[in-house]
């Protein structure tokens, strides 16, 4: 006996594009519906939750945000399980993938309950509904919606129409078009389901239902009489993982599809954008099996993304089009390798579907907000926001240390740990698209300005020195290259090679460089990832980098990084750049900041001039950076690192969260380091709004690290730790005052945090304090039974701290 398949047209995201559902298995639909989120948001809907921000008394305020809340819930259409390019309209549903079946939509209250005694006493008559209940469930506001099974021969509409008059409902006119949807609703809310819900009927029962239909001069899926909609048995069509049809994106499949094609055409692990190799490597991979799989539009944009150097070569478009024109058959069968790799590529597409789904489009309530800037400001960070507007300022307040940091030259900060560190900051602005990311640009032109008027000076002195070189024959003796050429700034484009000599040629002062997109570094890629390993030493004290090279005209030396940036990209696209280096140092080192979403509407944030006066009240505060060396010793910095430092552990001991403890090592030496700037900055004079000022910032980059990176590392680390769900907790806190064993296991299961930690747990807070034993079952003097007792000292709901 065969499995019943089933599938389902399903968009599984919160907030997901209404004109877009991918055909998925019912694990999927379970995964969803099972979700705390969904169950959380059904609840807020249904009023037995509260909807943070929005006052509970004002019933017009609660009704909005209770239908901005449904409507952001994930949906199904029930009647197709395929829909063409995966975009919901009435004429991409494929007919071949008619489900046979119906939802009807109690919408009134007082018919609910009765609605489900008749359904039921239907399915079990004498009538032509005996087994056709399929599925019951409570709707969002907890009406009812009844999946049927569709009597053969019956339409869609004629099958509401009788099915509502039996059940004694009203007959709901828009619940008959193909494309309709139905918002999920939590697992709990599912009364009934028969294992025929969603499923792919028997070939036999599929060939008897359409010839009812067209019997009846009916298309096979009962829509419309015989060729009235153009096809009277059209063919299906790609039913997979096409997320981003007709868009100027690569769909995820096909980009996972061309990784699978290049290691078969053996470049797996190789640099496949490399000039003198690339045009062989797209030919490789094209033959391999590329082109059988996804159009010659489609691989455009995926050579797009895998081979940006070579897209900008007519060369790479020339290729791509004659290769489709010579080879592209569609009418010949694919091999039996190349079908492999495509149902490869498409479940894994799949499965990121899945993994994704509830995460990428979460809405900002359900994440806590960021952490509110001081109102009270060092005077250096004060005056630099002083143009910015209000929603652009914490993202300034961030991006301001990498240029001004770029202005010390051999200036030493000795930190907790004994050794010594140059202020070595690397900032990233992750933000939406048209969120304001170049509100940073104006104040860090003024920071840089002095550098780059000296700047200026040497690059003239180099391009007459090669100017010289060139108008010089081959024999004639050439003039070394001119000492002293100091080039601190440098271009967006630099290759590798120019990075390692213009740090040679720096004398131990920082490069510096702003990036609009965070993908240009990828200019310092070189022969492999270079780019991710620059990063992690640019921020390690006595790092070593360089290159030999056997030619003599090339560059060989071997150098210290000193490398301070800044750099912007959306939130999508640094997600995706650092995927696969998620716990190999980059993500640690770097300080995250963020600008949080405008509402629709809202008025356009207005900047202040950026003035002659602007520019004086800065002056100082250079000067003071530029004429400091030596190993500087600031005894409030360094009581501030210690302080935060062990507040970083007890979070970290109470959230039970590795991966914040983790990230929360380098965040401490990050904000440091800046604690250390502002002091030189103001005269190596201490300021007590560099205390608080500090604590935030570190805060915020780590809230920007768990928010956009917590559950990616997370899951490379093969946890079950889901922290940026809800950002980490304070578990104790969520416990009663007083609480057992077994509830401390549920919280941490609850969590995503395994059972065997729990005695560990207990012995850690019992020897710091945040507990003591209520009462010791007897047994074993390490264990901790379930049915031990104890007290909250610490963190208690009554608010009071309790000395042991």
């Amino acid at each position: 006996m065969t499995e019943t398949q089933h599938v389902i047209a399903l968009n599984p995201y919160r907030k997901g594009n209404k004109g877009k559902v991918f055909s998925n298995s019912m694990a999927v639909y379970d995964k969803v519906i099972a979700s705390p989120e969904i169950r959380k948001m059904i609840r807020q809907i249904r009023g037995e939750l509260p909807i943070p921000k929005v006052n509970a008394n004002d019933a017009e305020a609660v009704k909005k945000a209770q239908d901005r809340l449904k409507s952001e819930l994930p949906f199904f259409c029930p009647h197709y399980g395929i829909f063409k390019n995966n975009v919901r309209r009435q004429e991409n549903a494929q007919p071949e993938s008619f489900m046979f079946q119906t939802i009807i939509d109690v919408d009134d209250r007082e018919y609910v309950d009765k609605a489900i005694e008749k359904a039921r006493e239907l399915n079990c008559s004498d009538s032509i509904w005996n087994g056709s209940l399929l599925h019951l469930c409570y709707s969002a506001r907890k009406k009812l919606h009844i999946g049927i099974r569709l009597p053969v021969g019956m339409t869609i509409e004629e099958t509401q129409k009788a099915y509502c008059e039996a059940l004694g409902v009203p007959y709901d006119e828009s619940c008959i078009t193909p494309e309709r949807m139905i918002y999920l609703t939590d697992k709990d809310s599912e009364i009934y389901r028969s294992k025929m819900w969603c499923a792919v009927l028997s070939e036999k029962e599929i060939l008897m239902r359409r010839q009812a239909y067209l019997d009846r001069g009916l298309t096979v899926d009962g829509r419309g009489k015989v060729n009235s909609h153009g096809a009277d048995a059209p063919h299906i069509g790609d039913s997979g993982g096409n997320q981003d049809a007709g868009g100027l994106e690569a769909r995820e499949k096909n980009l996972i599809a061309f990784d699978l094609f290049t290691q078969a055409a053996g470049l797996g692990g190789m640099e496949i954008d490399t000039v003198g190799s690339r045009h062989s490597s797209l030919l490789a991979i094209m033959s391999a099996g590329a082109s059988r799989v996804m159009e010659e539009e489609e691989l455009m944009k995926v050579v797009r993304v895998k081979m940006p150097s070579y897209y900008q070569e007519n060369d790479c478009h020339q290729l791509i089009h004659d290769f489709y024109a010579k080879y592209a058959d569609n009418t010949k069968p694919m091999s039996r390798e190349v079908m492999r790799v495509n149902a490869m590529a498409e479940q894994k597409a799949n499965q990121q579907v899945n993994s994704l789904q509830l995460t990428g489009n979460r809405a900002d309530e359900d994440y806590p907000d960021p952490p509110e800037m001081p109102k009270k400001l060092p005077k250096l960070v004060e005056l630099l926001i002083s143009r910015t507007p209000e929603l652009y300022k914490p993202a300034v307040a961030h991006a301001i240390f990498p240029p001004l940091a770029t202005h010390l030259w051999k200036t030493r900060f000795r930190y907790i740990d004994n050794v010594e560190h140059e202020a070595r900051l690397m900032t990233l602005l992750l933000a939406g698209t048209g969120a304001g990311k170049s509100s940073v640009n104006r104040p860090i032109d003024f920071i840089m300005e002095d550098i780059r008027l000296r700047d200026a000076e040497n690059l003239k002195r180099e391009k007459a020195w090669k100017d010289e070189m060139l108008r010089k024959g081959a024999n004639k003796d050439k003039r070394k290259r001119p000492e002293n050429l100091i080039i601190q700034e440098i271009d967006a484009d630099m290759t590798n090679p120019a990075f390692v000599m213009r740090t040679a040629e720096a004398q131990e002062h920082f490069l510096y460089t702003s990036l609009n997109e965070l993908d240009q570094f990828d200019a310092l890629k070189g022969s492999g990832s270079q780019q991710f390993r620059i990063m992690c030493l640019a921020a390690d004290p006595g790092n070593k980098y360089g290159q030999t090279r056997v030619g003599t005209m090339s560059v060989t030396e071997r150098v210290t990084i000193r490398f301070n940036w800044n750099a912007s990209t959306t939130i999508q696209k640094g997600q995706r750049y650092f995927s696969k280096v998620l716990t190999d140092g980059p993500i640690s080192r770097i300080n995250f900041c963020t600008i949080p979403e405008r509402e629709i509407g809202e008025d356009m944030p207005v900047y202040g001039t950026y003035d002659e006066s602007y520019r004086e009240a800065l002056r100082p505060y250079i000067e003071n950076l530029n004429k400091v060396t030596g190993l500087i010793e600031c005894k409030e910095a360094f009581q501030l690192a210690l302080k935060l430092k062990d507040e970083n552990a007890e979070f970290a001991r109470l959230s039970q969260d590795r991966t914040f403890e983790n990230l929360s090592f380098r965040a401490n030496v990050i904000a440091y380091l800046k604690a250390c700037v502002l002091y030189v900055a103001n005269g190596c004079k201490w300021e007590p709004e560099i205390d608080e000022f500090i604590r935030w910032s570190e805060q915020y980059d780590l809230y920007c690290k768990m928010r956009f990176f917590g559950d990616m590392i997370a899951k490379e680390n093969f946890t079950a730790q889901k922290s940026s769900k809800r950002g980490p907790q304070n578990l104790l806190q969520i416990l009663p005052d007083s609480f057992t064993a077994a509830q401390l296991l549920a919280i941490r299961l609850e969590h995503g945090l395994d059972a065997k930690g729990t005695d560990m747990m207990i012995r850690q807070w019992l020897h710091r304090n945040y507990i003591r034993r209520a009462y010791q079952y007897t047994g074993k003097r390490d264990s901790c039974d379930s049915c031990d007792s104890f007290e909250k000292l610490k963190y208690r709901h009554d608010g009071m701290v309790i000395k042991s």
